[in-house]
């Protein structure tokens, strides 16, 4: 079997005992019933994701997926194409947003070329080399890229959270590449079923003229493509981006490994609809870091069925929100291990 077919077998859903067990616990800490709300949900989720009523979170990892996008040629980004393989060389030289964010945690950061444009002969070997093919296709005029080479984006994201997996407990992806709000808006409209308007914001900060171009360029690759929501394979290979496909792939193979990852922004919860199309279970291994303000963000974590931590008016991707939650979600697993119960700290419990 491929990889990808082993990697969805090998998915197991929530934990229904591990989950009992750590409510269980939480209902007996020592605070009132449920005192700190949505971290202990979170609590109960991880304990169910993991199978571990007391799970390890300590070891922290992200992954930043880079590609490029034909879809530039429209004008739909304020950025040039030249910049995905400029803010490579800025992931290794350790200056970008997520490596500041990523030391709060102690993060691992691993910069993944899986369709740069560019040439990074120069940081050979500072970068992990799984690029499928140079940026897609404009997927204005034909498809971002062919079947295989979308299989082969998704099993490089399960390559990646493999060899992580190995070495942290708690881990998240990003996302660079300049143009990617494009596809992720074609993903969110098909696979939410939502309108292309309603799912198609400003990215990296269009203007007016811009952004309708934009709205015109979604809705027109929609109508000539007209992939099929049950396939997430045919969405991604007709509409999608080489690191979107990866990071799926990444899910994907964290969900197999019952490691908790950490969804960041719009791009990576596109990929995120592509690995709940290849396989459901998956969205019981995923939690949301935050709610970005493009407007398919909000859609796309709906139709995940998933309540983001914050909401922070972020924008930027490359993992930062996740990162940013990786405490919160730190917090939460604390709950279960180092929290007295009642009858642990010899405190009187509610009075009947």
């Amino acid at each position: 079997m491929s990889l990808l077919t082993c990697t969805i077998a090998a998915i197991p859903g929530a934990d229904p005992v591990a989950r009992a067990a750590a409510r269980a616990r939480l209902d007996q800490l020592t605070m009132p019933p449920w005192a700190l709300g949505r971290l202990m949900d979170a609590a109960e989720r991880l304990a169910a994701m993991t199978g571990n009523p007391r799970p390890p979170l300590a070891r922290t990892a992200v992954a930043v997926f880079a590609g490029d996008h034909g879809v530039c040629a429209e004008g739909v980004s304020a950025f040039p194409a030249e910049v995905t393989p400029q803010m490579m060389f800025n992931f290794v030289g350790g200056g970008a947003g997520i490596n500041a964010i990523a030391r709060i945690s102690g993060a691992s950061v691993t910069a993944v070329d899986v369709g740069v444009a560019g040439d990074l002969a120069p940081i050979k070997g500072r970068y992990r080399d799984e690029r499928v093919r140079p940026g897609t296709a404009n997927l204005a005029r034909g498809a971002a890229m062919t079947r295989e080479e979308a299989v082969r984006a998704v099993e490089a994201g399960i390559r990646v959270a493999n060899d992580l997996c190995l070495g942290a407990d708690l881990l998240a992806a990003g996302d660079m590449g300049i143009g990617n709000t494009t596809p992720s808006s074609c993903i969110t409209a098909c696979l939410a079923g939502a309108d292309a308007a309603a799912v198609t914001g400003r990215g990296t900060g269009i203007d007016d003229a811009a952004h309708a171009r934009k709205r015109e360029v979604v809705a027109r690759a929609l109508a000539l493509h007209r992939p099929d929501p049950a396939d997430g394979l045919d969405v991604l290979t007709k509409v999608g981006g080489l690191e979107i496909g990866a990071i799926a792939g990444f899910y994907l193979g964290c969900a197999a490994a019952r490691k908790p990852v950490v969804v960041d922004g719009f791009i990576a919860t596109a990929g995120a609809l592509i690995a709940q199309a290849l396989c459901p279970k998956v969205v019981d291994h995923l939690i949301a870091g935050h709610r970005s303000v493009e407007p398919g963000h909000r859609i796309a974590l709906s139709k995940l069925g998933l309540d983001p931590l914050l909401d922070l008016g972020l924008r930027l991707g490359e993992g930062t929100g996740a990162a940013m939650a990786f405490p919160l979600v730190q917090a939460a697993g604390r709950l279960l291990t180092d929290v007295a119960t009642f009858a642990e700290a010899a405190v009187a419990g509610k009075t009947a």
